[in-house]
């Protein structure tokens, strides 16, 4: 076992240094990224630090100094970039820079399709190259200034055997023929939506927003939108400007003056007053008015878009594709999860698993599967049990 505390970095808090770090990057074909970032107390993530190994060089980059713009040239060039669980790095880039790399591979991703399940990059920097990286406080405040020595050189080892890890893996994957497969999974979730969720469905992550009923949902949906709004303008989370608790109390009673507000529990002068108690009784009276229109109902479940009679596959097929990627040494939530099942066999245009290699592995055989040219079947060869899928002969 080796223990690596020795990570060379370079503290990059100019722009100058920013410039000429880049400079050098951009002289390489790939880099390896990291960044560290805060969204507890506020509403938008806060990027504290980002780290890029490239070369013989790893810089920390101070994004409270810096003109963060200045790396651009450098992730939207042709430089393939190398992260590892990259789906937050992606969001926090997208949403504090407004900019993300051009080309990427994630080596947590990479790594389901040898077997791996959302494997840590401490778990695979021990399995593939048997270092222990320094452990790092999750609490660690990465907005103080300045760092510790521990605390730099742990973020610098977020990076700084990207290059060995990952040129093991991708080495794996090309042996097994999987490279391609892992390169569109990691554009696809390079592609994927960033940002903030929309305003009009916050009343869904409301807790315990299913026990209302009638007029109250109207009101929940209205009031919880106003606070997400609120919470973007003021950079704020959401249950900093009003509590669940509050938007519960005030969709059941639909208060209509600041007294009645006051009454309700978790609201103070400070929702019932002013500006924001005239906006928030606003948005109570919009609830109200809508409420009369009709029934708000919950989004359907997945099942309910299944014809009824193919719904009782859904469970078998999950099963099989779950012993598929068993016996293939992936993991399973790659190849295809529940939804990914329902939304083919609900004839979704865009299912995952009715395009590209989803869809040769397992997707074409779901649809024989039900259509009945094919057939699933319990087996237990050499002690080991297993579903079997099989051809149905022709009548």
């Amino acid at each position: 076992m080796t223990n690596r505390t020795d990570v060379h970095h370079e503290w990059i808090d100019s722009n100058s240094a920013l410039q000429s770090f880049v400079s050098y990057a951009l002289g390489h074909d790939r880099y390896f990224l990291d960044t560290e970032f805060h969204r507890e107390k506020t509403y938008f993530p806060q990027l504290a630090l980002v780290q890029i190994a490239v070369g013989d060089r790893i810089g920390l980059i101070d994004p409270l100094s810096v003109d963060t713009s200045m790396m651009r040239p450098l992730l939207e060039g042709p430089g393939l970039c190398i992260l590892h669980a990259a789906q937050q790095d992606l969001d926090v880039l997208a949403q504090s820079c407004g900019f993300i790399p051009h080309r990427i591979l994630d080596t947590q991703l990479c790594a389901g399709f040898v077997g791996y399940t959302q494997p840590s990059l401490a778990s695979l920097l021990q399995s593939y190259l048997k270092i222990t990286v320094p452990k790092g406080d999750r609490l660690t405040d990465w907005l103080r200034r300045p760092l510790t020595n521990d605390q730099l050189t742990y973020a610098a080892s977020d990076v700084a055997y990207l290059e060995q890890l990952s040129q093991l893996i991708f080495d794996e994957l090309e042996k097994l023929g999987r490279m391609q497969w892992a390169v569109d999974a990691c554009e696809e979730l390079r592609t994927r939506p960033t940002g903030p969720n929309a305003p009009h469905d916050a009343w869904l992550r409301v807790k315990d927003v299913r026990t209302l009923k009638g007029r109250s949902r109207w009101v929940a949906r209205h009031v919880a939108q106003w606070r997400e709004e609120r919470a973007m303008d003021l950079d704020l989370p959401p249950r900093h400007v009003l509590s669940d608790i509050a938007v519960l109390g005030i969709a059941q009673k639909a208060p209509r003056t600041a007294e009645d507000l006051l009454q309700t529990r978790g609201v103070d002068n400070r929702h019932a007053t002013g500006h924001q108690g005239k906006a928030l009784l606003e948005a109570i009276q919009a609830g109200v008015r809508e409420a009369q229109t009709g029934d708000l109902h919950f989004p359907s479940s997945d099942t309910e878009d299944v014809d009824k009679s193919l719904r009782p596959a859904v469970t078998l097929v999950s099963a099989w594709v779950t012993e598929l990627a068993r016996q293939s040494s992936l993991d399973a939530g790659l190849l295809g999860t529940r939804k990914d099942i329902l939304d083919l066999l609900g004839g979704s245009a865009n299912a995952r698993l009715g395009q590209g290699w989803r869809a040769d592995i397992v997707g074409r055989d779901i649809e024989d599967l039900v259509a009945g040219r094919k057939a699933l079947t319990f087996s237990v060869k050499n002690g080991t049990n297993g579903l079997k899928l099989i051809d149905v002969p022709n009548e």
